[in-house]
Formats: structure tokens, C-alpha cells, sequence
């Protein structure tokens, strides 16, 4: 008698033992495992083998519709399951749901709370139940339930296995389901951006040949126009230039969020390209009464940049500069070497950056200014041109400020190359 009392006792043991191992290799899948239906199907084998049972469930809660349904089930076809529509206030499940505590049931066909119509529906017969709550955080996310149990009937160390089943599950599940809608919030974001940036590049080309004849007409009637209409003439072809820089940045945009723009390094001084900057903007600048304050050496400094994109970065930061200094202020463009690298920057005297908005000045289209009550042009993207052009050339930029009303300064960083 004591050697069979023994033997009983080892059996438990070594079956306690299997089914913490098998615990401990479920957690692991779990948490390596974000496909939302391999996990469904990983549980509810995983509930089976562990209780030595004929089958396993997971019913989900249904946020929008109060209610639960059939996830996933030993044997059985999901899609056909979620049809059938469980009630959480008159089911063995739903009381699982509502009161949040396991519930044993070896006689379960003759309670009254059984939900027939899922047995009759896949055809299969219920004799005994077992179902626990699946927690998350502060609320219930579904019911994990196993059925017929193959020998005897369900006991507490059952209930305590596949309790530890469903918190597990739980997790895994939430996981799962934050990834999908992350995917799909990133899918919608990729599909608004490609349909922006289609339109970007459409009307940048739509706009460019009646644009064209427009500037072509304007320069011929200022050559011909004298007094007032070669005023006139003037006004036209300043807003036809304007709105040819407008589709020119549209352009550039569109390339650099396709990655399709093309750089050609070659070794330049950094003063050769700020000087091109500087004649492309000067007009702009003397209109307006700016100073354009030089403070770079002439000895110069090599780096290995595409000459044409960097210098378009940099008409790009000086055209902020001025669209937001007062007239007949300073602004100063600078260059300084380090050890393997060449800072550059642009100060301006103007209206200057919230702290919090240094980073966000460079999201495209994004404008301090309240977009019904606008006191400066541009369409916003100009920085994200810079930024865009400076990165793909393994530089950095950032902005500085110290707030509103004190200006602000650009700065650039670029690796130096020896003369």
C-alpha cells in the first residue's frame, strides 16, 4: 500500500512538473509570437494537451457590440464561430465575463445557463466545462474555456493551470492586437502620403507650362512697357517667380519622399556654397533692407557635399531668415571648422521659435501661425527641404532659439574633408 501511495504521489509530481514546463514554454512562444491567429491557435492546443481534454475556446468581448464571440476553437472553423453571437447575460461564458471568476461544470448540458446553439452548431456535444476569465490590467478582455475532460472531471489544479493559460494569453493577445492596429494606422499614414505626395507632384507639373508662358509674357512686356505699365509688368513677374520657387520646393519635396533624388558629392569649399546661397537670396534680402552679415573666413574649408542640393538647403534657410526678420535687421551667416567636422549657421533677428516647437518646425507643411490668421508666406515645407537635403548627406541640423520676440539661429553640421 505504501509503495502504490508513492507511486501515485510521483505521478502528480512528475505531471505537476510537465505542465510548469510546458507553462514556461508557452510564456516564452507567447511573448515571441505577435500573429494574432497563430497565437489563438498556440493557446487553445496548448489548454487542450495541459488538462487532457477534447477541446479549448477563447471567446473575445466585443467593445462594440456587447457581447462575446468564438476567436478561435479546437477543430472548429473561427469565421463560422464568430458568426454565432454569445450573450454575455445568459451563458455559461457570459457569467464567466461578468463576475471575473473560474467556473466548473461536469455536468454542464443539463445548467440552464448552457448556450446550446453553439453545440448544435459545430455538432459537438458538451459533458463537462471549464472556464476561467482572461484578465488584462483593470478589466476582462474574454473567457478561456476547455471541455471534456477526457478522465473524471475538471479539479482546482485544473482551474489554477488554465488560469495561468489565460493571463498569459491576455497579454499576448493585447500585444497582438496593439501591433495590428499600429500596422494599420501606419498603412493609412503610407497610403495619405503617397496620395500627397502624388498631388504634389501632379500640380507641380500641371502648374509649370501655364506658369511658364506667364513669366514669358511678363518678362516680353517689361522689356517693351514703359511708366506704369512696366510697373505693372514688374509686380507679374515678381509673383510668377515667387510662385516658380513655390513649385520648385513642391518638386524637391516630392523626390525627397520618393528617395528618389540623386546626390553627386564633390569636394567644395563650404564658402563657395554659402556665396551661391547668398546671390540666389540677395535681391529678396535688399528688398526688404537686410543686413547679410558675413562671418566666415576666406581660407577655405573642404567638405564633400552635392554642391547644387546643399546650396538649395541652404537658400531654403536663408529665405526663413528673412521671411521672418523685420526690416532693416541683421542676418548672419557663419562657418567654423572643428577637428573632422564644419558648423555653419544662419541667425536671424526675428521673430524667434517656442522652445517646444524646435523639432516640429521641420515636420512639413507644419506653421507656427495659426493657418486662419497668417502673417508670413511659404507653404511650410522650405525647412523640411533643408533638413531632408542636409540628412541625406549624413549631416545634421537642428534649430536654436531662445523664444518668442529673440530670434533664432540655424546651424548645420557637415564632415570635413582635407584640403
Amino acid at each position: 500500500m505504501p509503495a502504490l501511495t508513492k507511486t501515485g504521489q510521483l505521478r502528480e509530481l512528475e505531471g505537476r512538473q510537465k505542465s510548469l514546463f510546458r507553462l514556461v514554454e508557452l510564456s516564452v512562444t507567447l511573448n515571441s509570437t505577435l500573429d494574432l491567429d497563430e497565437l489563438l491557435q498556440l493557446i487553445t492546443a496548448t489548454a487542450t494537451e495541459l488538462l487532457e481534454c477534447e477541446a479549448a475556446s477563447i471567446l473575445l468581448y466585443d467593445e462594440k457590440n456587447p457581447r462575446l464571440y468564438f476567436a478561435a476553437a479546437t477543430g472548429s472553423d473561427p469565421e463560422k464561430l464568430a458568426e454565432i453571437p454569445v450573450p454575455i447575460d445568459s451563458s455559461l461564458a457570459g457569467t464567466i465575463f461578468r463576475t471575473n471568476q473560474p467556473l466548473v461544470l461536469n455536468n454542464a448540458e443539463h445548467d440552464p445557463r448552457h448556450y446550446s446553439l453553439v453545440a448544435d452548431h459545430i455538432k459537438f456535444k458538451i459533458n463537462s466545462l471549464l472556464g476561467v476569465p482572461m484578465p488584462i490590467k483593470d478589466r476582462t478582455m474574454g473567457v478561456l474555456e476547455a471541455v471534456n475532460k477526457k478522465e473524471g472531471g475538471f479539479t482546482d489544479s485544473d482551474v489554477a493551470v488554465l488560469s495561468v493559460i489565460a493571463a498569459h494569453a491576455a497579454i499576448a493577445i493585447n500585444n497582438a492586437r496593439l501591433l495590428q492596429s499600429t500596422q494599420k494606422a501606419l498603412e493609412k499614414v503610407k497610403v495619405s502620403n503617397q496620395i500627397k505626395s502624388n498631388f504634389l507632384s501632379i500640380a507641380s507639373h500641371e502648374l509649370r507650362t501655364p506658369l511658364g508662358i506667364i513669366i514669358g509674357y511678363a518678362t516680353f512686356l517689361q522689356e517693351n512697357a514703359k511708366g506704369d505699365s512696366s510697373d505693372h509688368a514688374n509686380q507679374v513677374l515678381g509673383a510668377a517667380s515667387q510662385m516658380h520657387a513655390l513649385l520648385d520646393q513642391m518638386s524637391n519635396l516630392t523626390l525627397l519622399q520618393s528617395d528618389s533624388m540623386e546626390m553627386r558629392p564633390m569636394k567644395v569649399s563650404i564658402q563657395d556654397v554659402l556665396n551661391f546661397a547668398l546671390d540666389e537670396i540677395k535681391y529678396t534680402a535688399a528688398r526688404r533692407d537686410l543686413q547679410l552679415v558675413l562671418a566666415f573666413e576666406e581660407s577655405p574649408i573642404f567638405v564633400n557635399v552635392d554642391a547644387e542640393k546643399t546650396t538649395l538647403a541652404f537658400v531654403n534657410l536663408l529665405n526663413n531668415a528673412i521671411r521672418f526678420s523685420p526690416v532693416g535687421s541683421n542676418i548672419t551667416i557663419g562657418a567654423v571648422q572643428y577637428d573632422k567636422q564644419v558648423q555653419i549657421w544662419v541667425q536671424d533677428q526675428g521673430i524667434g521659435i517656442p522652445v517646444d516647437k524646435l523639432q516640429k518646425i521641420f515636420e512639413e507643411f507644419y506653421q507656427i501661425e495659426p493657418p486662419n490668421t497668417r502673417s508670413y508666406g511659404g507653404l511650410g515645407i522650405g525647412l523640411t527641404i533643408a533638413k531632408g537635403l542636409i540628412e541625406a548627406q549624413g549631416g545634421k541640423i537642428w534649430a536654436e532659439s531662445e523664444g518668442e520676440g529673440r530670434g533664432s539661429t540655424f546651424k548645420v553640421l557637415l564632415s570635413r574633408v582635407n584640403n
